[in-house]
């Protein structure tokens, strides 16, 4: 072993006994006790734990769901040597993602640990690491498929399983194979060509961001049905197209998506659900690609920072951590799209890792 590998490994076993050393102290900090087996004397956690508890003694902070539930993600990534961004990946922030029903298999979230519908925070590409805009809240059964395949192996099998050819993975459905494969897509960057042809067949739950600027005017541009006065938000966004030809692909997309909104009256949860289901259409899908190819990467990129300019999505730059990624396209909270680029200066993230924010399920 030469002297630049040892230094190499000493740093990384240094930063790994800080970082367990933090997670003990933060356990101390809040009144909880670490799992027994982190407890040994000489482990780092046990270490922080009996150093924090030594300081704060009984001035304990409050042990929240979101509190546990921070600690548990902080000891899962420092035993499996993922990287967890801290900065953005809070107690706040697992609040904020929280979900009432699972985006894959639309059943509602709940029962114990070990049950098919239990709640879990799962990373949208496994090549990314804890960061903000990687994680999504789960049903159980979802997020241990999601394990198993990237998302380019995800949306063959999914197209596999559409078609008949294979059956679906244990626990889910057709349909939900697709959504799986969907969400993965947004925090797995792709090249255009591949990006203009996956169905939205799942919208980005709250705080996920999308990587692909294709796929983001995808998710605006299905949102502009979300909710009554639709067809002025679309007058506005074709008058921003940059050629007629553009705007008559962009009306025939119009008018295949349109033909399949739920009847007035229905709640947000029904609407969302009927606009990713109204992507299983093929029209849809083949009038999507039509306007998107025709148009080209670079005028989506400009497409996106004109409807910033006229209302419709405010974009805004936003660096990161090497290990998140620093450039996508979201939702925020009123349907609007935010995009960041990564400076010249950042280091590149990790392969596929993501951050940033996104409507709420």
């Amino acid at each position: 072993m030469d002297q630049a590998t040892f230094d190499f490994d000493t740093l990384a076993a240094e930063a790994c006994d800080r970082t367990g050393f933090e997670i003990g102290w933060d356990h101390a900090h809040h009144g909880l006790v670490p799992p027994a087996g982190l407890l040994l004397d000489g482990t780092p956690i046990g270490q922080g734990w009996r150093a924090g508890k030594a300081v704060f003694g009984r001035r304990t902070l409050a042990a929240t769901r979101p509190v546990r539930q921070w600690l548990a993600l902080r000891i899962e990534a420092w035993r499996h040597g993922i990287a967890f961004e801290g900065t953005q990946v809070t107690p706040h922030y697992l609040g904020q993602i929280e979900a009432t029903h699972c985006p894959v298999t639309r059943r509602p979230l709940g029962g114990a640990g070990g049950h098919a519908d239990a709640p879990v925070v799962a990373r949208l590409n496994g090549a990314g690491g804890f960061a903000a805009g990687n994680l999504a809240v789960l049903s159980r059964a979802a997020a241990t498929v999601l394990g198993g395949f990237d998302a380019r192996e995800a949306l063959r099998r999914a197209a596999r399983v559409d078609a008949g050819i294979d059956a679906p993975p244990a626990g889910l459905a057709v349909a939900d194979s697709w959504r799986l494969a969907v969400l993965a897509s947004f925090a797995t960057p792709l090249p255009f060509a591949e990006a203009v042809r996956v169905p939205l067949r799942a919208l980005p739950p709250n705080r996920v961001r999308v990587l692909n600027a294709v796929q983001g005017l995808q998710v605006l541009v299905t949102l502009l049905f979300a909710t009554p006065g639709w067809s002025t938000r679309v007058r506005t966004l074709a008058a921003l197209l940059p050629v007629p030809e553009a705007r008559h692909d962009f009306h025939l997309f119009v008018g295949a998506i349109a033909a399949r909104l739920p009847a007035a009256g229905a709640d947000l949860r029904e609407t969302r659900r009927a606009l990713e289901d109204a992507w299983a259409c093929e029209r849809v899908a083949r009038r999507w690609q039509a306007f998107a190819l025709a148009l080209g990467e670079t005028a989506v990129e400009r497409l996106l920072e004109r409807a910033a300019q006229a209302g419709l999505a405010g974009v805004r730059t936003v660096v990161h951590a090497p290990a998140a990624a620093t450039e996508g396209w979201s939702l925020g909270s009123q349907g609007r799209v935010t995009g960041t680029r990564r400076r010249a200066d950042t280091p590149a993230p990790r392969r596929a890792a993501a951050a940033g924010a996104a409507l709420r399920s």
